[in-house]
């Protein structure tokens, strides 16, 4: 099934091809073709179709024109999109008294964000992320692909890439398993780390690194330095002493497309960069770089087909982090180190019932490393599709055990969440 879907991706290439993994209109307009033709049930969830554009390095070409001539070969215009959100989100229990609710709009609290990229050559592409919100613009990831097929089927390349926030597997990733938080079931980040080991652990942490990456039909490898120094950092990144590791492979098994693998953090950051120590003193240079050791593993197994004549994504990962790794915090929010091991057991359904609808539902069985206590969770919630490119989002997040009745005063906030988000892409 795999040889046929990448074969099927190389004939299409030369007439028509679809958007990229996020469901961007930045790869819509180069290739012609609707979201769903790279999409599982919505976006930004891929299909194996999705799979082969994403590793081609963004570079698949359709409808629009291209300027060629010797050793030439690039979109006739650079292309862009728009991706913003707004919504309502209410949080029950945690701290005493705490029941906030908040609107979200674009730029003010919700997401509003340009993007600009394509190709640049066959197996070689880009993508850029310019958030717009707050204060004021700046970049929020960029990556660089060069993917060549080094024989027929198999790829073999290098990505670079920097971030905001998704991860070092943002440099490329193509389950959706939470490996990467850009392929989810769901919006908002708590109802997101219930149906991922790798988003609860917190490992969507802002990144700068170099990735070499292989592939073909049965899966992928991903070995890449790097650092936790986004662009942010303004005057390049460290010396990258952290090491991430992913192994995957896909498979089709009882009708159902599939998918396992591993991924694995390794290494300790001293926020060095360039020799020089991140104190602070400097207002210009700003800590971005946060000293700790970067450690834990996630196994992830994902299928796709059809259940009781409805298509289903089915999602499970299994994630640990040991004593005083940066990652396994939960609801920390912020990179701290854990006091204790930290493991999360993780399931998640996506189901397209009809009616353009899609039901979620997500299932969170952990220990958190910061005080050693049950840390456990369940989400459910539905798409409203109102096109392919307009998504409305109502999830609902309940969190129990032991780390959530807590000595009062000392609870996390957020013991339930209900959000109501709107996601347009155009």
């Amino acid at each position: 099934m795999k040889k046929v879907v990448l074969s099927l991706a190389g004939v299409l290439a030369a007439v028509a091809f679809a958007p990229e993994a996020s469901a961007l209109p930045v790869f819509a307009r180069q290739t012609g073709m609707a979201c769903s033709a790279c999409h599982f049930n919505h976006a930004p969830l891929l299909n194996g179709f999705g799979r082969a554009f994403k590793s081609a390095g963004y570079s698949m070409m359709g409808a629009q024109e291209k300027v060629e001539g010797e050793n030439l070969s690039i979109p006739d215009r650079v292309n862009m999109a728009i991706l913003t959100t707004t919504g309502y989100e209410k949080i029950h229990g945690g701290a005493p008294g705490a029941s906030p609710g908040a609107w979200t709009v674009p730029s003010n609290g919700g997401e509003l964000s340009l993007f600009m990229g394509g190709r640049i050559m066959d197996g070689s592409g880009f993508l850029a992320e310019l958030g717009m919100g707050g204060a004021g613009a700046a970049v929020g990831a960029a990556k660089l692909l060069y993917m060549p097929e080094i024989t027929s089927g198999t790829r073999l390349g290098v990505v670079f890439d920097t971030n905001n926030g998704q991860g070092v597997a943002h440099g490329f990733e193509i389950l959706n398993t939470g490996a990467v938080n850009v392929h989810k079931i769901a919006l908002g980040q708590t109802h997101i780390n219930v149906y991922s080991a790798a988003q609860w652990l917190g490992t969507n942490n802002a990144t700068t690194g170099v990735s070499i990456v292989g592939l073909n039909d049965m899966g992928f490898i991903n070995v890449t330095a790097y650092d936790v120094a986004p662009q942010a950092m303004g005057t390049g990144a460290s010396r990258m002493p952290l090491t991430y590791a992913r192994a995957a492979a896909t498979f089709d098994a009882a009708g159902f497309d599939m998918a396992a693998g591993v991924q694995r953090w390794m290494g300790v950051s001293d926020s060095q960069q360039f020799g020089a120590i991140q104190n602070g003193l400097n207002p210009l240079q700003p800590i971005a770089m946060v000293p700790g050791n970067y450690d834990a593993t996630v196994i992830d197994l994902q299928a796709q087909g059809d259940l009781a004549g409805m298509s289903t994504g089915l999602y499970a990962s299994y994630g640990s982090a040991p004593a005083n790794s940066m990652f396994g915090a939960g609801d920390a929010g912020v990179a701290v180190a854990n006091i204790f091991k930290s493991t999360t057991l993780n399931f998640g359904m996506d189901m397209n019932v009809g009616h353009e609808l899609i039901a979620r539902a997500a299932l969170r069985k952990a220990t958190n490393g910061a005080d050693n206590l049950s840390d456990n969770a369940i989400m459910v919630g539905v798409i409203y599709e109102l096109a392919q490119n307009f998504e409305l989002h109502y999830t609902h997040t309940s969190q129990s055990g032991a780390h959530w009745n807590a000595v009062a005063g000392v609870t996390p906030l957020g013991k339930s969440t209900d959000s109501i988000v709107a996601e347009v892409l155009f």
